[in-house]
């Protein structure tokens, strides 16, 4: 039964709170670094741009206005409009490039993650929950896309524009330039506090939306048996929880988010009055023209403007700093099956001699016992070869450890001679082929679910399916070969999906067969045809069946029997019988039940 509260995570590791993570992120803008530096150029154009409004305005006060002429006024103003064109072209150039590498950015990104998550062997998704992989692709590069694509630029021009209006009010009025600076730390120390605040709640939230995210992806995906046992209540209730954890994660963010916000205007603003109120006397008295009042007051306002802004701009920096790291930790997390520096080559043509020496093996996720203790074993090419064993036995885990899913602990596994670390995977994986007990079929067509992985025509595709005895139904679909299969296969029947299977083991034409009970899910008159399309493709192939009928394996050239990761018997059908051991109490067993 599923737990209530979301199962440890390899990924959940203590966070940072810098923006490092956010930071590394960006050097996925290299390849664009000749846009990156347009839309800077653009940027601090448009920056330059508008600090120059301070001098147009007390230009257009003092000169235009105050000096009566009506000639001036518009030369003033002419100026004015011209810095407006200007100032447009440039912000709307800056948006459309960062926009652009936002959405370019962040396509990368999400490509860099799905590659690194098909890379990481299978012992990663042991413990690692799917909608969490999910979230990160989704939600956090959502998040992100708005950083790199707006809030970063935002914040770089932010920046700018305080800086350069603190340079320019100190131009216009020292006296009331030390005002304004003085009122900085009291603006910044509360902004520091609260926004590191935001972050860690920020990393909290995007946490809790992965948890709903994998709590989705398992209830859909078993929709068949949530609904069978009745158990929707307790999913409703368990996802309302979820849902409402990551509600009060935000929320408590959004509360940070707004003190931060509601302070820095209250002191940035509170700080401007001041200014204003100073300014004024000065004017009075004579020592500050209008013009230079009018400036200091427009540069003042860009300065609380843009230090609130910077507030607000943190907070989402944080947010996606907080995004960014679980992007990184999953880019970072390194595969534990990798290539060798120089792989050898396997023999050509590849004859299929499988061989184990002294091979143990514990699952990372059940570290107990081993699945797989001392094993040695020698097969010979074009042998045929059973497996039976009670559950638990570790038949299951010879054939992950032949697909290099995982490697030994100890001792090795050779295909050729060839100890399988020293290949290159993806090498010797086409010449092993895998028909599981219960098939994967992909949301595409019968087509591509048979050719899968393949640049084969179709009449290939229809010759395996005939082998398989899979052309009859596939016929019978609405549209034929091109007939979508439904997510995970869900339109066809169990015996449909395996012989789909089949098909695509048939059309790879591989060395060695790894048959898992692969007519298990079939009636008795699809077992007979399949079986003798199997008998038919295992002719002069390394074959290794698991079998849990043991009806199925008496023409086996050896059956070995596993129980606790050993091989504890090997012979021929009638010879284990004799021996009346662990294979003689599994075939009574069976056989009084009438299999």
């Amino acid at each position: 039964m599923r737990s209530s509260k979301p199962s440890a995570d390899p990924l959940d590791r203590p966070r940072s709170r810098r923006l490092g993570p956010l930071l590394r992120l960006l050097g996925f803008t290299r390849p664009y670094l000749g846009r990156l530096l347009l839309a800077l150029t653009a940027l601090l154009f448009a920056a330059g741009t508008l600090l120059a409004f301070g001098q147009v305005i007390r230009n257009v006060v003092d000169t235009g206005i105050a000096s009566g002429s009506s000639a001036a006024l518009d030369q003033a103003l002419l100026f004015f409009l011209l810095v407006v064109v200007l100032l447009s072209i440039a912000v709307g150039l800056r948006s459309w490039l960062l926009n652009w590498l936002g959405e370019r950015v962040v396509a990368d990104v999400r490509r860099a993650v799905f590659n690194r998550a098909l890379a990481l062997n299978v012992g990663f998704f042991e413990t690692t929950r799917t909608g969490e992989v999910i979230s990160r692709l989704t939600s956090d590069t959502a998040l992100l896309q708005i950083v790199v694509g707006s809030t970063f630029a935002m914040g770089l021009r932010s920046l700018l524009l305080a800086i350069g209006s603190l340079v320019m009010l100190a131009i216009t009025s020292p006296e009331l330039t030390l005002l304004v600076i003085l009122g900085v730390p009291f603006v910044l120390v509360p902004a520091w506090f609260l926004g590191h605040r935001v972050r860690r709640f920020s990393r909290l939230s995007q946490d809790r939306i992965g948890d709903v995210g994998a709590y989705v992806d398992e209830t859909l995906h078993g929709i068949r048996t949530v609904q069978a046992f009745c158990h929707e209540p307790v999913d409703r209730a368990r996802y309302g929880e979820r849902v409402e954890e990551a509600f009060g994660t935000a929320m408590r963010r959004s509360v940070n988010s707004a003190l931060l916000s509601t302070v820095v205007t209250l002191l940035t603003f509170g700080a401007i009055g001041l200014v204003l109120w100073f300014g004024g006397r000065e004017v009075l008295a004579g020592r500050l023209s209008g013009g230079q009042l009018s400036a200091f007051l427009f540069y003042a306002i860009l300065v609380a403007g843009n230090v609130g802004s910077l507030s607000d701009i943190a907070g989402q920096l944080l947010r996606g700093a907080g995004a960014a790291e679980r992007l990184m930790e999953l880019l970072e997390t390194e595969p534990s099956i990798t290539a060798p520096a120089a792989p050898r080559r396997l023999p050509t043509p590849v004859q299929g001699r499988v061989e184990a020496q002294a091979v143990t093996f514990t699952y990372p996720s059940r570290p107990e016992h081993p699945a797989i203790a001392g094993l040695d074993l020698e097969i010979a090419p074009g042998e045929q070869i059973a497996l039976v064993g009670p559950s638990g036995a570790g038949k299951s885990t010879l054939f992950h450890l032949l697909l290099r899913f995982y490697d030994p602990e100890q001792g090795a596994l050779r295909l050729d001679g060839i100890d399988l670390r020293e290949l290159e995977p993806t090498a010797f994986r086409r010449q092993i082929v895998i028909v599981p007990q219960d098939p994967v079929i992909f949301g595409a067509d019968a087509l591509e679910n048979i050719r899968y992985g393949l640049e084969v025509d179709d009449a290939a595709v229809e010759a395996a399916a005939r082998a398989a005895h899979a052309h009859e139904f596939i016929q019978r679909l609405p549209d034929g070969y091109r007939t979508f299969l439904g997510e995970r296969g869900v339109r066809l029947s169990g015996g449909e999906r395996q012989r789909i299977a089949i098909a695509r083991a048939i059309l790879r034409d591989p060395a060695v067969l790894l048959l898992d009970e692969a007519t298990s899910a079939l009636d008795a008159e699809s077992e007979r045809l399949v079986q003798d399309a199997l008998d038919h493709l295992m002719t002069g192939r390394t074959s290794i069946v698991i079998a849990h009928r043991l009806a199925t394996v008496r023409n086996a050239d050896r059956i070995l029997v596993l129980d606790q990761g050993r091989i504890v018997a090997s012979g021929h059908h009638e010879a284990l019988l004799a021996e009346d051991g662990l294979y003689a109490r599994l075939a009574a067993l069976q056989f009084q039940d009438g299999n």
